[in-house]
C-alpha cells in the first residue's frame, strides 16, 4: 500500500457537547498526512443532539460521513462503521478518550507497518479500581484466549483491509475488543502495541461499573467457548 487511504470508525453516543472539538482536532491532524482519509461518525442511540451535530460536521467536512442507529451500542457502532469503511487502513477509535495526536501517532505507526494490525497500549488509569479491573479483565482474556499483548480493549486499533476477518467481527456489544484480539491470535495476524500515556477525556464519564465489569468477566469466558465451538466445528471433516 504505496498509499493507502484511510478510514477512521468513530461511535458517537450522547457526545453532542463535545464532538465537534473532537472532529475539529482529528481533520487538523489528519490533514497532516500526505494520504486520504475518510472519517465515519457512527451515530448510535443517542438522547441529545449528537445526529445534528455530526450532520453538520459532514457538511463542514468533505472526508466525514454520518452512519446513523437508532440502537446504542459500542460493538454494533465499531461494526456498523467496518462494514461502511472504503479505506485500504481501516482504524476504529473511542473518540471521548482519543487525542488527536495519538490518533495521528497509531495511523502513522500503520502506515509505515505494513500487514500489521497497530493497537493501542494504554499505559495509565484514572484511579485504582479502574486499574485493578482492567487488570483483571486482561489476565482473563489473556488466559483464556492465549493472548501475548495487553489492554484488550485499548483504542486506537488500526488494521490493513486485508486482514477481512477483522472487518467481519459479531460481537455487537463491549466485548468486540476481545473478538477483536482473539481473532488477531488465531489468524497470527502480527500485531504491534503503542504505548499512550495521555489521561485525557474530551467529555462524558465512564460507564464502567461493578455490574457491567462483572458482565464483562462473564461474556469474555462465554466467547471464548463460542470461538472453540466456533473452531471445532470448522475443524470437523
Amino acid at each position: 500500500m504505496a498509499d493507502p487511504h484511510i478510514s477512521i470508525v468513530l461511535p458517537v453516543h450522547n457526545q453532542a457537547s463535545f464532538i465537534r472539538t473532537v472532529v475539529d482536532e482529528y481533520e487538523t491532524a489528519l490533514a497532516k498526512l500526505s494520504h486520504s482519509h475518510e472519517t465515519l461518525l457512527i451515530e448510535n442511540g443517542s438522547r441529545d443532539d449528537s445526529l445534528k451535530v455530526c450532520q453538520e460536521l459532514a457538511e463542514q467536512y468533505p472526508s466525514v460521513k454520518v452512519i446513523s442507529s437508532k440502537q446504542g451500542g459500542w460493538g454494533l457502532a465499531v461494526n456498523l462503521g467496518l462494514k461502511a469503511a472504503q479505506g485500504d487502513l481501516i482504524c476504529y477509535t473511542n473518540s471521548a478518550r482519543t487525542s488527536a495526536p495519538d490518533l495521528l501517532l497509531v495511523v502513522m505507526y500503520a502506515i509505515a507497518n505494513a500487514d500489521t494490525v497497530i493497537k493501542a497500549d494504554r499505559k495509565i488509569r484514572e484511579n485504582w479500581r479502574r486499574r485493578l479491573g482492567s487488570l483483571l479483565y486482561n489476565l482473563e482474556c489473556r488466559a483464556l484466549f492465549d493472548l501475548p499483548y495487553w489492554d484488550i480493549n485499548g483504542t486506537p486499533k488500526v488494521f490493513p483491509r486485508k486482514f477481512d476477518k477483522l472487518v467481519a467481527l459479531t460481537r455487537n456489544d463491549d466485548l468486540i475488543d476481545a473478538e477483536f484480539n482473539a481473532i488477531c491470535r488465531r489468524e497470527a495476524y502480527p500485531m504491534l502495541e503503542v504505548p499512550i500515556l495521555s489521561t485525557q477525556r474530551h467529555g462524558g464519564k465512564s460507564t464502567t461499573r461493578l455490574k457491567s465489569a462483572l458482565k464483562m468477566y462473564v461474556g469474555a469466558y462465554q466467547l471464548w467457548k463460542e470461538m472453540g465451538s466456533s473452531e471445532d466445528q470448522t475443524k470437523r471433516p
